[in-house]
């Protein structure tokens, strides 16, 4: 039989807990509403600027403009770019996209693992803390960014930058990205995308040209005319010498903050699984509580009962 003053310490203990688990799930909710704004307001801009960006690139030949960053050679090295949070509580945020990352490097760069050419750089704590007691090399440099009160575009753009040049400078020769993409409050998809080196363009057109030929002509048509829609000043190749590094930059901050807004939306779902299991838990304390006490009560009744009987007897 449970003992009533440990019961009512651990109804007291869970009690807090609730509190405590109520109130994150409040704090992760206004987090979440700002991060998702962010997020969402990004994604059209960062869509548009690839799509001029890939309408630009496929007017010019190939001979005009050398673009570092499209360079494909051989993979001997790789660096992956891993995106978790800070802090935990938040379910299998950070442990899905771990996985994420381990699958990654099964399925496409076993080889290079063996031969310890994988490098994976951490932008979260959660991810450093992962990695690091395995048998990869590990840039932590940037593990911290994310630690800002209200981290922005300036903050995120050296880690950009360090993958950018690793590649053009052929440190490395492929740069893969795993995050976690905002879907809903409830859903999380973990996303690897191949950041550098730029895929070519896929044509629609050619796709479409055996199904539907006559929807493919239209296709090559609007293909032709896309340049007649751009005026550009100076020209061509100054603007994508410019545009395609903030391209890049403007996409790994797009990671960054999708990764930030599924954080918050993880967390507050796992708080308020917490506050209606601490719930589910007060409910069966309390019941034990009262038929501890009343085990309790029934036994001294029955003691004193068997106490007036015994002297009435003598």
């Amino acid at each position: 039989m449970a003992n009533l003053k440990e019961v009512r310490i651990r109804i007291a203990s869970v009690h807090s807990t609730q509190q405590i688990t109520k109130a994150m799930k409040m704090v992760a909710a206004a987090k979440l509403r700002k991060a998702q704004n962010n997020a969402m307001q990004l994604r059209p801009y960062a869509d548009k600027l690839s799509s001029i960006l890939q309408n630009v690139s496929a007017t010019l030949d190939g001979g005009d403009f050398e673009n570092p960053y499209a360079e494909i050679r051989p993979i001997r090295n790789v660096l992956i770019i891993v995106v978790t949070s800070d802090k935990g509580l938040c379910g299998g945020f950070n442990a899905n996209v771990v996985k994420g990352t381990a699958s990654l490097i099964a399925e496409k760069y076993a080889q290079q693992a063996q031969s310890g050419c994988v490098e994976i750089m951490t932008v979260g704590k959660k991810g450093f803390d992962a990695f690091r007691k395995r048998n990869y090399k590990l840039n932590s440099e940037y593990a911290l960014i994310l630690g800002k009160k209200d981290f922005n575009f300036d903050d995120i753009k050296p880690a950009a930058e360090f993958a950018m040049k690793g590649f053009a400078e052929g440190r490395y020769d492929a740069v893969e990205i795993v995050y976690n993409e905002f879907k809903n409050v409830a859903t999380q998809v973990v996303r690897r995308e191949a950041f550098l080196p730029i895929a070519p363009k896929v044509s629609d057109a050619s796709s479409n040209k055996s199904s539907n030929p006559k929807k493919a002509d239209a296709s090559n048509l609007k293909a032709e005319n896309t340049d007649s829609d751009y005026i550009f000043e100076p020209n061509k190749i100054e603007i994508l010498t410019e545009l395609i590094p903030k391209s890049l930059k403007l996409t790994f901050y797009r990671a960054v903050l999708e990764s930030v807004a599924s954080e918050h939306g993880a967390r507050m779902t796992a708080m308020d699984k917490a506050t209606e299991n601490a719930g589910s838990l007060l409910t069966q304390l309390k019941l034990t509580y009262n038929q501890t006490r009343q085990a309790h009560i029934t036994k001294e009744i029955l003691e004193i009962v068997g106490g007036a009987e015994a002297l009435a007897s003598s």
